[in-house]
């Protein structure tokens, strides 16, 4: 019984130190069931077996009263496992780089090694003499004359093993495996040059009051090596602190569950355990549960990203080698019709326009199709130079006056003649996918009435409308435009040919050129207004 009463008499340094072990069992438990299939973790898990030895075992060294030289020699056979795991793991992680190749007979040598030194501690008189007890006291370890030799093998093994794990991230170049050593290295060299301060140097000259920290500060060496292997799950992180926290809760309660004095706050401390007890497994699985379906969606946005990458080389792929069968066919049908192999019959004359007019119509969706997939990836390079607006918009307005006519729309013009049109921009790509385009949207979705396009300047900022009376558009219509492969909701039905990119590439080529583009409209049937409106070129 009085032993018993002994163990229990806990001071704030033991309690301290077991809350160490009892993080560091968690984060080895953690590690061994979610990381055990890679070799260099089970590694690992034997240097964080040899830490939580280490602790235990100053555990019954502070508490006990016998047995005083066996506990202590325990206690500094413990640290030989924990320097040469450390080192074998530096070769190890995140992995084996070729400038510090790892041989076979290295861990021969270092196991080897390792025994000598174990065996030299567990003889009396050698690195370990006697203990001495004082009451109430630190207790007083004698050294033996091998003493220096054991403290220079600890420290030289970590700096060793410090010194691979600052090679490998000077010489690693992948940034995630960068910061996974950055993490090890940093924890490592704080908490084990305190330690190795408080417990290996201080103790050689009688300094014994801190012979307990290097076990506390073990928590900060396991803690961002941990962190280090579950860096490339970042989810998996959100689940140990969770798991850290809760338990880490449980623990303090059940530590003033134990030193309570008084019934009713042990009464009282046990409820709020058996209650944080239920709340803290209901927290664990919860967020279990949300980082289950969180890895879940991430595995699927990144199968939709390859997929969604693979769809889009394959799609740039075909419009090229269709681009390329289109060419070859409208050169062939634009020589029949303008008579480079003679003089053909009529009907053949008739049907080769016919078909190059479908072709080129073919060519130009093709290429709407391959400039929506440049403009995306950012590989289109623009000729930004200075012209006129003014001429480009009456050009082009002159070249779709036909197809106006055509159709018996009235195609109109307001332009204010004093004022300077000039902007810097990629004339040829401005004309083509955006005055080009939204006019020939215009008249292609008006049935009757007119096409109004209109060019004022407000202050710097040059304002390039077309107004038509045409099928209007819905908001749903406007929420769709713009967008890759958008289009209005009845726009097939007056366009069949529409491939939804055109209004794409003019909004990312306004973009480009620092612009804005918008459309307007009261309704399905209404008319539309797009308006562009761009920077004017400053003298």
């Amino acid at each position: 019984m009085a032993i018993y009463s002994q163990y229990l008499n806990l001071d704030l340094q033991t309690i301290l130190i077991i809350i160490s072990i009892v993080l560091n069992t968690i984060l080895g438990i953690l590690i061994f069931t979610k990381r055990h299939d890679e070799y260099a973790n089970r590694v690992y898990i034997f240097n964080i077996f040899c830490i939580i030895w280490w602790s235990v075992m100053i555990v019954l060294y502070r508490l006990s009263l016998t047995h005083l030289l066996a506990y202590t020699m325990g206690l500094y056979v413990a640290p030989t496992f924990i320097a040469s795991s450390f080192l074998y793991f530096s070769f190890l992680f995140p992995e084996i780089h070729p400038r510090i190749p790892f041989r076979r007979w290295y861990l021969w040598a270092i196991g080897a090694l390792n025994i000598v030194v174990v065996c030299l501690t567990l003889i009396p008189g050698v690195i370990l003499e006697s203990v001495d007890y004082v009451p109430g006291q630190e207790k007083i370890i004698h050294f033996g004359f091998l003493y220096t030799i054991y403290a220079f093998y600890i420290s030289s093994f970590f700096g060793l093993g410090l010194l691979i794990l600052a090679i490998k991230l000077w010489l690693l170049d992948d940034r995630v495996k960068r910061r996974q050593l950055a993490y090890l290295l940093w924890g490592y060299l704080i908490a084990s040059t305190l330690a190795m301060g408080t417990n290996l140097v201080l103790p050689y000259f009688g300094y014994f009051v801190l012979n307990w920290l290097g076990q506390v500060l073990t928590v900060f060496m396991v803690l961002p090596v941990t962190y280090a292997i579950f860096k490339h799950r970042l989810f998996d992180v959100k689940v140990i602190a969770t798991e850290l926290i809760t338990i880490s809760l449980w623990l303090f309660l059940l530590i003033r569950l134990l030193l309570d004095v008084t019934a009713y706050e042990r009464l009282l401390d046990a409820i709020l355990l058996g209650v944080m007890f239920i709340i803290g497994i209901l927290l664990i699985k919860s967020v279990d549960k949300e980082v289950a379906q969180r890895e879940l969606i991430e595995n699927q946005e990144k199968e939709l990203e390859e997929a969604n990458a693979r769809q889009e080389n394959l799609i740039h792929f075909i419009s090229h080698e269709v681009k390329g069968y289109l060419a070859k066919s409208e050169a062939g049908f634009a020589s029949i019709t303008e008579g480079d192999y003679g003089d053909v019959p009529g009907d053949l004359k008739t049907m080769a326009g016919r078909a190059l007019e479908e072709t080129r119509r073919g060519v130009d969706t093709v290429m709407e199709i391959l400039s929506a997939g440049d403009l995306k990836k950012g590989t289109i390079n623009f000729t930004m130079q200075p012209f006129d607006l003014r001429a480009s918009i009456e050009r082009i307005t002159s070249e779709l006056k036909p197809s106006a006519d055509a159709k018996h729309l009235s195609l109109e013009t307001q332009i204010d003649g004093s004022a300077n049109y000039a902007v810097i921009g990629d004339e040829i790509q401005f004309s083509k996918h955006v005055i080009l385009n939204l006019i020939d949207n215009a008249i292609k979705y008006t049935l009757s009435g007119a096409v109004r396009v209109s060019l004022f300047r407000r202050g710097s900022t040059l304002i390039f409308s077309i107004t038509d009376s045409g099928v209007g558009l819905t908001p749903e219509d406007k929420g769709r435009l713009f967008t890759e492969g958008g289009r209005g909701k009845d726009s097939l039905k007056l366009n069949a040919h529409s491939t939804g990119y055109g209004l794409f590439i003019a909004k990312s080529i306004v973009d480009a050129h620092h612009g804005r583009i918008y459309a307007e409209s009261e309704g399905a049937g209404k008319g539309s207004t797009f308006t562009v409106e761009l920077p004017a070129k400053t003298s």
